[in-house]
């Protein structure tokens, strides 16, 4: 989806998914080469009109990644909220932060970037016109990595989604779909 704000200083909302892979010798967080900014980075993309952050992150995810929903699981707090009468609840994201889009410093995005797990390889193959330049990468992998191949912001908080898998719990992405 286009930017939806254009004008400067405006912001447009993203959501993503910062997802590890679990499994194999140590945990690897899965990222992407973005085709037009050619850095790495974790999985999302604008929230559209008619979608919650939630569903937008799921959206791209099966788009960009070919994870299908069922095969992940979101990180939440001990205590986190599922339900509120009529009101949808979203899981809680890890971060939410806000930068300047492609180098213009007068348009943001303001990201919800959700910690995600996994134990299994993509159920599906990415989406016609997505990147196929995928990467798992170590937190000791991550942290190496310089700015040439990645947005410092996009590293600080896939190496704090690390440290989430030993203070936060995996909740069941269905508990979060719409009703």
């Amino acid at each position: 989806m286009p930017h939806i704000h254009t004008d400067p200083g405006q912001h447009d909302i993203t959501a993503a998914a910062f997802i590890i892979l679990l499994g194999g010798d140590e945990p690897k967080l899965l990222l992407h080469m973005h085709r037009k900014l050619g850095k790495l980075l974790q999985y999302g993309g604008h929230v559209e009109l008619n979608e919650t952050p939630w569903d937008a992150v799921l959206h791209e995810v099966r788009e960009e990644s070919g994870y299908d929903p069922d095969q992940l699981r979101v990180l939440q707090p001990e205590l986190h909220l599922v339900s509120a009468g009529k009101a949808k609840t979203d899981p809680l994201p890890a971060c939410i932060s806000t930068h300047p889009y492609g180098g213009d410093e007068r348009h943001f995005h303001t990201d919800l970037g959700y910690a995600v797990i996994t134990t299994e390889p993509p159920r599906y193959a990415v989406a016609e016109g997505e990147s196929t330049e995928h990467v798992q990468v170590t937190r000791a992998e991550l942290a190496a990595l310089d700015g040439t191949k990645i947005f410092p912001s996009v590293q600080q908080i896939g190496l704090f989604v690390f440290t989430l898998l030993d203070s936060w719990q995996p909740v069941d992405v269905s508990e979060y779909r719409k009703k």
